[in-house]
């Protein structure tokens, strides 16, 4: 069954009720879904005791997503990103076999550059062999090149929605990572139940679909209807 989640565990008043009144925030959402999208690893470094304490809290079949650091994809614009990519792996290992895939969200200015890119996923490929997937803002990567050269590295494309690149129809096989932002308003906006059966038919069996419109308390909700309907 694909993991449904959300960006991160925090549980609206209005659906408190479908989780146990007991336990941390993270332990109460683990009850109900099966994984998380850990977005705060983007803007800062945690420590290693900090990831422990989240596998030793959840169930043995929970998994959890987590976000490459805008260190290596904003800052240094995917160049030369050895050290602190090994560094990101040596902080999340310490979620064992729980975690899950690599999330690396792109900013709208980094257009695709093939050698650029074919360095970065060969330092990334040299130290990490587990899923990874990729979200793209910038046109540039709507062609053949750059869908080669993530297949080249087993790099997994996000449908995102809104998708400013890679429709859902441009997919030519099921989208193994979908991230829904809300619209028409990014980040606030809740979707129909026919959008959540529309996005839930979308998924393989070995697939995410993430919620991160997050802002209004949207996402859980979302996220509950999309379980109801599996």
């Amino acid at each position: 069954m694909p993991v449904i989640a959300t960006a991160a565990w925090s549980i609206p008043k209005a659906v408190a009720g479908a989780f146990p009144a007991e336990g941390s925030g993270l332990a109460r959402y683990a009850a109900i879904f099966d994984g998380v999208e850990v977005n705060s690893t983007f803007y800062r470094r945690h420590r290693t005791s900090t990831f422990e304490r989240w596998a030793e809290t959840t169930p043995d079949g929970f998994r959890f997503a987590v976000k490459i650091p805008r260190e290596i994809t904003h800052q240094r614009a995917m160049t030369e990103i050895g050290e602190p990519f090994a560094a990101f792996l040596r902080d999340v290992s310490a979620l064992g076999h729980k975690r899950g895939p690599l999330l690396c969200q792109l900013p709208p200015s980094l257009r695709f550059d093939p050698h650029t890119f074919r360095a970065a996923f060969d330092e990334m490929r040299s130290l990490d062999d587990g899923p990874i997937v990729i979200e793209v803002r910038h046109r540039s990567w709507a062609c053949e090149e750059a869908l080669d050269l993530l297949a080249t590295y087993a790099i997994d494309r996000v449908l995102a929605d809104p998708a400013p690149v890679w429709p859902a129809d441009d997919f030519r096989e099921p989208p193994r990572y979908v991230r829904l932002h809300g619209k028409p308003r990014i980040y606030y906006s809740s979707y129909s139940g026919a959008e959540i059966a529309a996005f839930s038919t979308l998924l393989p069996p070995d697939g995410w679909c993430v919620f991160d419109n997050t802002a209004s308390g949207a996402a859980i909700e979302n996220a509950l209807a999309m379980r109801a309907k599996r």
